[in-house]
């Protein structure tokens, strides 16, 4: 009798293990057939005829949409006289046109329960709009008129240009970081343009001349010069459809003249130094890096992140916490057309010893160029990046910036979505070997902040 239970219980067993191994199989058969889409599977792109690139990423399960204008334009492109010119347009472009008059553009947005924002850096200037579905066409309607139309009314001009220059003020010349790696960056370039201030030199903000102003707007700011980014609940054919209607009839414009002057390399360690009225020294370090699209560029972005950030890294760890000779140690690696700056920036206290501060973060760069990162160091810094690039592509506007970075940057919107398997191939060796290509003591220029007593700025400023 016992027998005889095992024995059905065997078959019953033997019966199940059949079924399951079936279920497994018809399942694997429906995934193979409903396999995850391709990553960008979500995107369509379209060139206008009049060049403007369209690219679309649809989110039907988000009720609203981001809207980012790309425009490859920045202080890059300008040269001596009319510095600044850049990032004043990217004040002009909210200041009125032919349909949408002066504050008509933010407050008819605003309306429509929408937001805008923008941003200038070396080489590109940015429109971002947010903005429900249902504003979608007046949000065309809105970008058509100011891109087509745009009033450079001299009045205007004169009122920007004073909000530029408070700008100026409080950015920089008001500002002693901001003050110190204007004047690092400027001495560690002397042929690329990248030598300029985003915000431009106060002469030239002084003396930007009307045909400057209708001449750049018309160079930079035509379609075959940008790529048009819209991710939310959309379609594509939608958004073709209006940007058909309102963009296309904007008219392309000659092709805008090159960028061809390359930075020289650098033979031999510069240095500047800042004397003002301040409560802490300040030290930076600025070492030519790399261009964006640089195949060492995921390794150098990886230093930086090992060296810089957080309270675990080697920085922090070294001159905040144990030597306590900084307040606060950050860096920031460039990515720009061309080859750009990688910046080691330290926060002195009231007192601080520069000499000691520079001695610390000389030789933990010469650490890393000599031995290395260790294995843990990489692993938890590819953690951050990857965990960071999928964080990033949960929100539309993360997802316009992302698409935006690798189509202008990178020449392909598609690479995006093989960045993180290029971090993850990234070897202690790379970074190693990138260490050494970059924190070469030839290739930086040093800036220091040194704080100077009221009596003695007191005695500067009667002699002058």
């Amino acid at each position: 009798m016992l027998r005889q239970k095992l024995l059905v219980t065997g078959l019953v067993l033997l019966a199940g293990t059949a079924a399951c191994a079936q279920g497994r199989s018809a399942r694997t058969e429906a995934a193979a057939t409903t396999a995850a889409p391709k990553p960008g599977a979500q995107v369509t792109t379209k060139t206008l005829k009049n060049g403007l690139k369209v690219i679309v990423w649809a989110d039907p399960d988000n009720p609203s949409v981001a809207l980012y204008n790309w425009f490859r334009v920045g202080s890059r492109n300008e040269r001596p006289g009319i510095t600044g010119l850049s990032h004043f347009f990217e004040h002009m472009m909210f200041n009125g046109a032919k349909k949408y008059g002066p504050g008509e553009f933010d407050r008819v947005m605003e309306a429509h329960g929408g937001r805008n924002n923008a941003y200038t850096s070396e080489d590109v200037t940015v429109y971002q709009d947010w903005f429900p579905r249902s504003a979608l066409e007046k949000i065309f309607d809105l970008e058509a008129d100011r891109l087509q139309h745009l009033a450079i009314d001299p009045k205007v001009v004169e009122s920007e240009r004073g909000v530029v220059y408070s700008e100026r003020r409080s950015g920089v010349d008001n500002n002693n970081g901001g003050m110190l790696m204007e004047q690092v960056q400027a001495t560690a370039y002397v042929a690329h343009p990248y030598q300029f201030p985003v915000i431009g030199w106060p002469s030239d903000i002084e003396s930007w001349k009307q045909e400057d102003l209708e001449r750049y707007f018309r160079t930079y700011y035509a379609p075959n010069n940008a790529t048009l980014i819209v991710v939310g609940a959309v379609t594509p054919a939608e958004i073709f459809s209006l940007a058909e209607k309102y963009l296309e009839p904007i008219p392309a414009q000659p092709e805008p003249e090159p960028v061809r002057t390359q930075e020289p390399p650098q033979q031999g360690e510069r240095r500047v130094v800042v004397r003002k009225l301040a409560q802490a020294p300040l030290l930076q370090m600025a070492f030519h890096g790399l261009k964006a699209s640089d195949a060492e560029a995921p390794a150098l972005d990886l230093l930086v992140r090992i060296l810089t950030e957080g309270d675990s890294s080697r920085l922090h760890r070294r001159m905040v916490e144990e030597e306590r000779v900084a307040i606060s140690v950050a860096g920031y690696r460039g990515a720009g057309f061309d080859p750009s700056l990688t910046w080691m920036l330290v926060d002195l206290p009231p007192g601080g010893d520069l000499g000691k501060a520079e001695a610390l973060l000389d030789a933990e760069l010469a650490k890393v160029v000599s031995a290395g990162v260790t294995d843990a160091e990489l692993r938890k810094a590819k953690n951050i990046v990857v965990a960071d690039f999928w964080r990033s592509l949960e929100t539309n506007s993360g997802r316009a910036q992302a698409l935006g970075t690798y189509e202008v940057f990178h020449g392909d919107w598609q690479k995006l979505f093989q960045a993180p398997e290029h971090y993850e191939a990234v070897t202690r060796e790379q970074v190693q070997k990138v260490a050494a290509k970059v924190f070469s003591k030839n290739n930086r220029s040093v800036g220091v902040l040194v704080p100077e007593a009221a009596a003695d700025e007191a005695k500067k400023e009667a002699a002058r």
